[in-house]
């Protein structure tokens, strides 16, 4: 138990918050398309409107669309260890890694520190792989 949660619960509540953190950047990228001088086109248009955002924006896209990328394979590694019924606390800690290291990840994109922005990716890469091997061990 991890503050005072099963691991499986606390795998589905990551997978939750998940889901809410790939939406999370986008707040950013709408307050910059209000920021535009032609704020009718960027909000009708908002694709090809991109280069008119201001930096931060285009950063907090590029963030909003790494974490779509990021989140399936979460999501899939969470899952196999819900289903392979995970209860180590290594499977705990790798989901709230997870949500940690991918919370602050668009914060270093969006403030434009790209080590730490990549040292986030490495953690939340290293979590996943972490989940999906514990279900594949404990598999055999």
């Amino acid at each position: 138990m991890l503050f005072g949660l099963s691991v499986p619960s606390l795998l589905l509540i990551a997978i939750a918050i998940a889901v809410i953190w790939i939406y999370l950047p986008f707040l950013l990228v709408a307050y910059g398309r209000l920021q535009t001088s032609n704020k009718t086109e960027t909000l009708a248009a908002p694709r090809a409107a991109f280069d008119q955002l201001p930096d931060y924006a285009k950063r907090a896209t590029w963030a909003h669309q790494n974490t779509l990328e990021a989140f399936p394979i979460f999501a899939a590694a969470a899952l196999m260890a819900y289903v392979t019924d995970q209860t180590s606390t290594v499977a705990g800690w790798a989901a709230i890694a997870w949500i940690i290291a991918r919370f602050l990840y668009p914060v270093f994109y969006i403030l434009n520190i790209p080590i730490l922005r990549s040292l986030m990716f490495g953690i939340g890469s290293i979590c996943s792989f972490t989940l999906i091997g514990l279900s594949l061990i404990s598999t055999l």
